[in-house]
């Protein structure tokens, strides 16, 4: 595994109103559901990321206003023809 140090901005941990123990943990995170947002990333790999479970990584995306599955419009409508 890799490992990377990452420095925050004291006034950036401070408006995150986290203790330093979770900033760390709650940054991987946001970064985590932002590598899913944009496809980056699978939501399985996004939660190793995070370093929590997939189903809890799914549960998170609402937190940041995520949705869980995508649909591209032709399949959004196949979807809707089956129904």
């Amino acid at each position: 595994m890799d490992e990377y140090v990452l420095r925050i901005p004291e006034e950036s941990a401070r408006a995150l109103k986290l203790p330093p123990e979770a900033a760390g943990a709650e940054v991987l995170l946001a970064a985590a559901v932002k590598f899913f947002e944009v496809g980056r990333l699978s939501s399985g790999a996004a939660a190793t990321l995070a370093g929590i479970s997939r189903a809890l990584f799914l549960t998170k995306l609402d937190e940041y206003g995520v949705p869980t599955f995508r649909l591209a419009e032709k399949e959004l409508r196949e979807d809707l023809a089956r129904a």
